[in-house]
């Protein structure tokens, strides 16, 4: 299984909705933050492609996301 954090930047306004939007979307972990980014959201795949694409779906489509930025996680 392969993991990655998505660090969510949101429209004005939009973080609670758009909090809500993703666990609906059956996100494992979702978390609205202070700092630069508005949301990190933790996700899991079989491949890095399917995080690619479930980020692209589920993240990227909803109204109220401005940007994405996705960081694999690697064990070492």
């Amino acid at each position: 299984m392969t993991g990655a954090y998505v660090l969510i930047n949101c429209s004005a306004g939009k973080t609670a909705e758009v909090v809500r939007a993703l666990r609906r979307q059956g996100l494992r972990e979702v978390r609205a933050v202070a700092g630069i980014y508005d949301i990190v959201a933790y996700v899991e795949a079989r491949t890095p492609s399917q995080i690619g694409d479930l980020v692209v779906r589920k993240i990227q489509s909803l109204d109220g996301i401005e940007r994405t930025m996705t960081m694999v996680s690697v064990r070492l």
